[in-house]
């Protein structure tokens, strides 16, 4: 036996991605004694400036922009409780066809064998018990994803770990959720031409193949709270106009499919660390 704590590592792509899709296990986990540790990939340089002002457009100082996110992140984690932050710092990529995709520095173009060997040797430090990523397709094609995806995946072979893996998922029933209350908020948002509706349909897994459901609505507020922190990309994050009543309703329940395992637990289970304790 040892008195390590358990740990949860969860490898995030930018400031404010750590609370959408796991800020409610960070906060649970916390608060049950867990050591959390999130790994933020890049600096969130292509994030909107003061005032909204969009990647490429003039007054939109990449480097303040990554200052402040850096902040927001701080106050994030605050909110979350995560015991430990670590950033890669990497020159966000922007969105797929960007010309930053291709910027020196920018994350999407590091060799996915120099991010995996910095990720391996916090991986050795921290001995994460489970660790959280996204899928192949960084839930919805964002470079910056896919590759937080990437050096995850090749940073545990570079390991003698074996912690149980997971990576970020919805069911099908709350993208379908999502979809009518993006109507309810604003009801002259046009409908999705075919091509992207095929592609959200693309987002998620049907509910039948999730293996791992966490109900954190306890801890909605919090989540909210962190989200609310990254106040920059206010216009960017719909959740937060839904108010945190509404918001807990949709964004209680936090899905994963697990994609390793060494401890036999039985799925669909209800906890990351199902099997552990």
């Amino acid at each position: 036996m040892t008195d390590r704590p358990l740990t949860l590592m969860a490898v995030h792509a930018h400031p404010d991605d750590e609370a959408t899709g796991t800020g409610g296990v960070l906060a649970q986990y916390a608060a049950e004694g867990i050591r959390t540790v999130l790994v933020t990939c890049t600096d969130g340089s292509c994030g909107d400036g003061p005032g909204g002002v969009k990647p490429g457009d003039p007054g939109h100082d990449p480097a303040a922009v990554a200052e402040m996110r850096r902040q927001e992140l701080h106050a994030s984690c605050e909110v979350l409780k995560v015991s430990d932050l670590e950033m890669l710092d990497y020159a966000d990529s922007g969105m797929m066809g960007w010309p930053s995709n291709d910027a020196p520095g920018s994350f999407w173009r590091t060799p996915v064998e120099e991010g995996a060997a910095r990720l391996a040797e916090l991986m050795r430090h921290y001995r994460p018990d489970v660790v959280v990523t996204y899928d192949e397709n960084g839930f919805y094609g964002h470079p910056d994803h896919i590759q937080a995806h990437r050096i995850t995946m090749a940073a545990l072979e570079m390991t003698d770990l074996t912690p149980k893996v997971y990576w970020t998922t919805a069911p099908h029933s709350m993208m379908r959720r999502f979809g009518e209350l993006m109507r309810e908020f604003d009801p002259d948002l046009p409908e999705p031409s075919a091509e992207e509706a095929a592609a959200l349909a693309q987002i998620g897994l049907p509910d039948e193949e999730i293996t791992t459901w966490v109900d954190t609505t306890g801890f909605s507020d919090q989540k909210f709270d962190a989200l609310a922190a990254h106040a920059s990309q206010g216009e960017n994050i719909f959740f937060l106009k839904m108010g945190k009543e509404r918001f807990g309703e949709l964004m209680g329940m936090e899905t994963f499919v697990r994609v390793r395992d060494t401890t036999g637990a039985p799925v669909p289970e209800n906890d990351l660390f199902a099997g552990l304790r």
